[in-house]
């Protein structure tokens, strides 16, 4: 369903190696997402060489990691074959990625993205056109109870200029924020408090972020607005506003809601933020946004850029939980059964004449009781069988 539906929006292919070079990787994900990179080792001479030298240190080891998300490697791609590729290049991506974290529920090692990005646009068309491909996949995969939060990066900025904070502080704040569904507004401050913030300022910003519950997106914009008067705050709010007017009569208009609590811990966002909540599930089951300065890391020239992925486990887990799954249909067509005593060369030789008229066959691969091989196609949901012994084949 999500290829198929990123094939109608007119996104294109794309995979990239599980390998990166650390210099690919890091610095793109802010300090904590840095930590969560899995490096590889050198190998061989290089590594005892590396194990021999004074003052080591995890970098002087390993000069590889394991792709973390697909959006950096995306980046290193476009920024490398430009030239070859057209200007507003649209590209769906369904890989593993892999975060050394720690395993529970909803949270992997590795586990499968499925990204849609579009680059070479700053126009808000961009967000509205990842914004309906990813609400009409919750659609039929028949979820009732999703959202789409949205924010911005340059209304986080323009809060935190408002709650007095430090822009150096910047990247500490969205992620303490980040955090808050988490560890609450009690544990966001005391981490605030931690790295520096004032309580009052980490109060402030809560107060800006949150008090949202029951209030309309106009209510919430006018909220903001007269707290946020000028620069990027007050760009950012017109962003806003003008995408959920893009997204009111689409797929993605029903779903989308402002969440000004909304951080997306990553630090290469530079725009409008975006993640799939739902009532029946606790945390992201995707997300995205702008990221406009992220190419430009990996070439001579900025091209920007959008994009959304959606966490595939997670939608499997909640699909599972809500009992979302459509009947499985058997792979297999019939069943060859064969009595004691058949010869397996001509039961072979059957299925793979029924193969060659095209019928997708299995084959009970021992001669056991007939109710029990009939049984296992019960079980597999097999609809055909057809038993032969000596005299049949």
């Amino acid at each position: 369903v999500i290829e198929r539906v990123y094939k109608l929006h007119g996104f294109v292919p794309l995979e990239t190696p599980s390998m990166e070079n650390l210099s690919v990787l890091l610095g793109k994900y802010g300090e904590e997402g840095d930590q969560l990179v899995y490096r590889l080792l050198h190998r061989g001479d290089k590594l005892n060489r590396a194990l021999e030298s004074e003052g080591i240190n995890e970098n002087d080891l390993a000069e590889l990691g394991m792709r973390y998300d697909l959006t950096v490697p995306l980046a290193r791609v476009v920024a490398q074959h430009r030239n070859d590729l057209p200007r507003y290049f649209k590209r769906y991506q369904i890989q593993p990625v892999w975060r050394a974290d720690r395993p529970a529920k909803g949270r992997f090692r590795e586990f499968f993205q499925c990204d849609a990005d579009i680059t070479g646009t700053v126009s808000l068309m961009a967000e509205a056109d990842v914004l309906n491909a990813v609400a009409t996949i919750l659609n039929e995969l028949g979820f009732k109870n999703c959202q789409l939060d949205l924010n911005h990066r340059g209304l986080l900025r323009g809060m935190i200029l408002a709650a007095e904070i430090d822009v150096e502080l910047e990247g500490t704040t969205l992620t303490a924020l980040d955090k808050l569904d988490k560890i609450g507004e009690e544990g966001v401050v005391d981490e605030m408090q931690e790295k520096g913030i004032s309580k009052e300022s980490a109060q402030k910003l809560l107060s800006l972020a949150g008090g949202s519950a029951g209030a309309s997106d106009e209510e919430i914009l006018a909220r903001l607005r007269s707290e946020i008067r000028e620069g990027e705050g007050a760009e950012a709010l017109d962003d806003l506003e003008n995408l959920l007017h893009l997204c009111s009569d689409t797929p993605a208009g029903n779903m989308l809601t402002l969440a000004p609590q909304l951080a997306r811990g990553l630090s290469y966002y530079t725009g409008p933020i975006f993640e799939i909540t739902s009532s029946d599930f606790r945390g992201s089951l995707g997300g995205g946004g702008r990221y406009d300065n992220l190419i430009g890391m990996f070439g001579k020239q900025q091209i920007p850029a959008v994009g959304f992925s959606i966490g595939l486990e997670r939608i499997l887990l909640l699909m599972d939980d809500l009992g979302l799954y459509p009947d499985i249909e058997a792979c297999a067509q019939v069943l060859i059964c064969s009595l004691k005593g058949t010869p397996l060369g001509g039961v072979i030789s059957l299925a793979g004449q029924l193969r060659q008229r095209g019928i997708a066959v299995e084959i009970y691969p021992d001669q056991h009781k007939l109710g029990r091989q009939i049984g296992y196609a019960d079980e597999g949901r097999i609809p055909f069988v057809i038993i032969v012994g000596e005299e049949e084949i």
